[in-house]
């Protein structure tokens, strides 16, 4: 299943390559050859819920039951609630009576589902694995935060911060700086601008309660007991890709 996700990733990530090299280009877009997008529609567009990609009873740590019951609760509630909004949205847009701060709010709403989404997405997708990282990213490590442990120990104590509340850990590739670094976000909706995600772990109290009550610290540990490194490796080779295309 890994193999799936790492092709809809890459498909991903082509696409936002496209976009970026259009951004940082000096020329008008008048000037170059037309560019097939193949965007979807903003409004029309269904989210699909998709499937864990690993088996939930082999995790260490982390149990079969509360993974079942964060997917289907937390992430499959989340893109539902999207397809939910973005069908109002469209409807309201016709509305010409209706108030611009009305319309906002579902905005916001739009734009706090979408993040959940996302970001559940990356959290399971960097889920089913063992293990330390490999050499590539080791090597990214050390030269980001001066080694692979101080990345560890920074990573683990945001998360501890986090305890007992709400939020994310982020290990991210800003593309605008060139920086990877550990971000601490609130919610869905606060994630560094031009920053892809390389590693991410889920800290509301719905990911970890169940198993460990308010131990939050027991869980983080065992989050990094079931990192799987080939798809943050995965996701930091393409960032470095989408960064040299973004900074040129």
């Amino acid at each position: 299943m890994t193999n799936d996700y790492t092709r809809r990733d890459f498909l991903a990530t082509a696409a936002a390559g496209v976009a970026l090299a259009s951004l940082s280009s000096n020329s008008h877009a008048e000037d170059g050859p037309d560019i097939n997008t193949n965007l979807s529609s903003a409004f029309g567009t269904v989210q699909e819920i998709k499937p864990l990609p690993f088996d939930p009873a082999k995790l260490d740590g982390i149990s079969e039951k509360l993974i079942r019951s964060h997917w289907e609760n937390n992430y499959a509630g989340s893109v539902k609630a999207l397809n939910a909004v973005k069908q109002k949205l469209a409807g309201f847009l016709e509305d010409s009576t209706l108030p611009a701060y009305i319309y906002n709010d579902l905005k916001r709403e739009h734009l706090v589902r979408t993040g959940s989404v996302v970001l559940h997405e990356l959290y399971f997708a960097n889920l089913g694995g063992s293990g330390k990282p490999d050499a590539a990213v080791s090597k990214a490590l050390n030269e980001a935060f001066g080694s692979a442990e101080a990345w560890e120990k920074e990573f683990k104590r945001i998360g501890a911060g986090l305890g007992g509340g709400s939020g994310w850990v982020v290990l991210g590739l800003n593309l605008h700086t060139g920086l990877l670094e550990n971000y601490w976000q609130w919610d869905h909706a606060t994630g560094p601008s031009s920053t892809l995600p390389i590693l991410v772990l889920d800290m509301y109290e719905h990911s970890y309660q169940m198993d460990y009550g308010a131990a939050a610290g027991n869980y983080v540990d065992a989050f990094f007991r079931n990192i799987q490194w080939e798809v943050v490796a995965s996701r930091l080779q393409k960032a470095l890709k989408a960064r040299a295309i973004w900074a040129g």
